[in-house]
């Protein structure tokens, strides 16, 4: 870490985009820096154009005299693009780099024609996203995808995905690099790769939830996985597996097999699609978890009393990760996540978890929907660009 008397223009960069100084003076107070360094390194990002004077006006000083102009980040200079991948529906969108999402597209794509094919796919939706809304391609800073399956943060590869046939070690990042160069006419940019659920619980958590300190939601849909935010990062385990609740054996499940291969995983018997398999054993069509998600919002009782069951055993298996990570807030999203799931979660939580544990537990449905994955795929690439030290290399790349 940088010793705080020798601060750089990506250190001052962080403390301005965090809100912990946002004067000259302020950035002096925290860096140790003198006022004529603390001008040239602003001076840097300045014409970097990430940073410009906010519209507040002047404010006063920390170190007294004249009151001083604020900054603030400049969120327009670039843009970024984001997608997320289901099992047969995929959305783009076009993000600017404080989150806010600009122009955004969605339709059917099946993650079972394979890597190759997809990515190809969403190059093409993203340069015609980047045209309908007049913005070129030098423009994007970042892309930003969700995937349903655990992703090693390093590699940007999925490892060993139960519902991803063909992904499993497929070079991602590259591929979709290509595939947004070749449509779009501009040269390659950076790919960020993350599971689906990470990075929903990342966007819910930045954007609703930016004080809670151990964050924790679960999507509920093809599969069941959960992500988890401490202290603001997320939380991956060694080689991105941490979260996958759906391959948790259960007694119910004990006859049920999943698409893993393996017997008596949570996933075979309350997710989204095990949920649509019975319904269809009672008559009822439904090919997915998003045919489910239709036959809740309609009220119809067969739906509603599976999705009341699943959430129970989900709920049982919830206790114990509760009780382990003692989050403030636990979230809910995906194709179930609706009063009748919500409602047996509840049941089986408050029935096995210690009272300690959920005295301060808020349980909760996801508040983005189907723009969390989004709005946390687009979060990643800019903390991931706009860091100290590789802000650092990127002014030394932009010559400034």
């Amino acid at each position: 870490m940088t010793a705080r008397n020798q601060a750089g223009a990506g250190e001052l960069l962080e403390l301005v985009r965090s809100g912990r100084a946002t004067t000259r003076g302020a950035l002096q107070q925290a860096t140790g820096l003198s006022r004529a360094t603390v001008g040239q390194r602003l001076d840097r990002l300045f014409r970097a154009g990430w940073l410009r004077e906010g519209a507040g006006g002047p404010v006063d000083s920390p170190l007294g005299g004249r009151p001083s102009i604020t900054l603030e980040f400049d969120g327009g200079h670039a843009v970024v693009l984001a997608a997320d991948l289901d099992t047969r529906h995929a959305r783009v969108a076009l993000l600017s780099l404080t989150g806010e999402i600009l122009a955004e597209h969605g339709g059917t794509l099946v993650i079972e024609d394979g890597p190759d094919a997809v990515l190809g796919e969403l190059g093409r939706w993203f340069a015609e996203l980047l045209d309908k809304e007049g913005h070129r391609s030098e423009e994007v800073c970042g892309i930003g995808l969700a995937v349903p399956g655990p992703v090693d943060s390093g590699s940007g590869r999925v490892i060993q995905p139960p519902i991803m046939p063909g992904w499993d070690g497929y070079d991602i990042r590259g591929r979709l690099a290509r595939a947004f160069s070749e449509h779009s006419g501009g040269g390659e940019v950076p790919v960020l790769v993350d599971n689906d659920a990470n990075l929903m619980a990342y966007g819910e958590q930045r954007t609703g939830h930016p004080d809670c300190s151990a964050f924790v939601l679960v999507k509920v849909s093809t599969g069941i996985g959960a992500g988890v935010v401490v202290d603001g990062s997320l939380y991956r385990g060694i080689d991105g597996g941490a979260g996958d609740l759906g391959h948790i054996r259960v007694p119910e499940g004990a006859q049920a097999l999943c698409r893993c291969g393996s017997y008596g995983c949570l996933a075979a018997v309350a997710s989204g699609g095990a949920v649509a398999r019975r319904l269809v054993e009672a008559g009822v069509p439904a090919a997915s978890g998003s045919d489910v998600r239709r036959l809740l919002a309609a009220g119809h009782p067969e739906a509603v009393g599976l999705a009341r069951e699943a959430g129970r055993m989900v709920g049982e298996v919830l206790a114990t990760v509760v009780t382990l990570l003692n989050p403030g807030v636990l979230m809910i999203a995906g194709d179930l996540a609706g009063t009748p799931f919500l409602t047996g979660v509840r049941e089986l939580l408050y029935q096995r978890a210690l009272p300690r544990s959920t005295a301060h537990l808020d349980i909760l449905t996801s508040r983005l929907g189907e723009r969390a994955g989004l709005v946390g795929a687009g979060a990643l690439v800019v903390e991931h660009l706009y860091a100290p030290d590789r802000a650092e290399e990127r002014l030394r790349a932009l010559g400034v």
